[in-house]
């Protein structure tokens, strides 16, 4: 949802500009992918030290390494599918471990890890599966199909996870809420307009 709305002007203020950076003309989109899942899978290991804001850091660093690489690869024209699978299995990869690091923080919290990565597993693949059979009209390899939490929300709540541990039960709980009410969400405009 906050990628509705703020994509375009994130896009304009601070990506655009950084594109023209004469780095950026040697820098393929794949290995800021790669970066960012480096540094995505950074974050695990941190939260397994008790090292909350380093963790909170390298995730910031993921997500936004992730909102360039794309961004790269259209103005660079090496859009492709295997760069796009490459970015979305990065996506996946970065989200699990993150909740990996969330478990080894305090174990105790294992049922609720568990049912978040369930959450994110239905959310994602109404994502999936809904752009799959629905006509593509963006600059996007496939339809993105908006819903209440996307990728930008779900690193909100992954951030107030890791810096806020005393209400991790409660932002948990909300979280996994508000992932199945998207995957509902989803399924059933889909359902309508089809």
């Amino acid at each position: 949802m906050i990628d509705s709305f703020f994509r375009s002007p994130y896009q304009k203020r601070v990506i655009s500009p950084l594109l023209k950076w004469n780095l950026f003309r040697y820098v393929s989109p794949s290995l800021i992918t790669l970066l960012g899942l480096v540094s995505g899978l950074l974050t695990p290991f941190l939260l397994g030290w008790h090292l909350p804001f380093l963790a909170f850091v390298t995730l910031l660093f993921s997500g936004f390494l992730d909102s360039l690489d794309g961004s790269l690869a259209r103005k660079k024209n090496l859009t492709s599918d295997k760069g796009a699978v490459f970015d979305i299995v990065s996506d996946r990869i970065v989200e699990s471990c993150t909740i990996l690091g969330l478990y080894a923080y305090d174990p105790t919290r294992g049922l609720l890890c568990l049912l978040m990565l369930i959450g994110i597993l239905l959310c994602v693949t109404s994502f999936l599966v809904v752009g799959v059979f629905t006509k593509n009209n963006s600059e996007k390899s496939f339809h993105y199909s908006p819903g209440l939490i996307e990728r930008a929300e779900a690193f909100i709540f992954f951030s107030l996870l890791i810096l806020f541990p005393g209400l991790f039960t409660f932002l948990a709980a909300l979280f996994i809420a508000l992932m199945v009410f998207t995957t509902i969400q989803r399924t059933y405009q889909f359902y309508k307009s089809n």
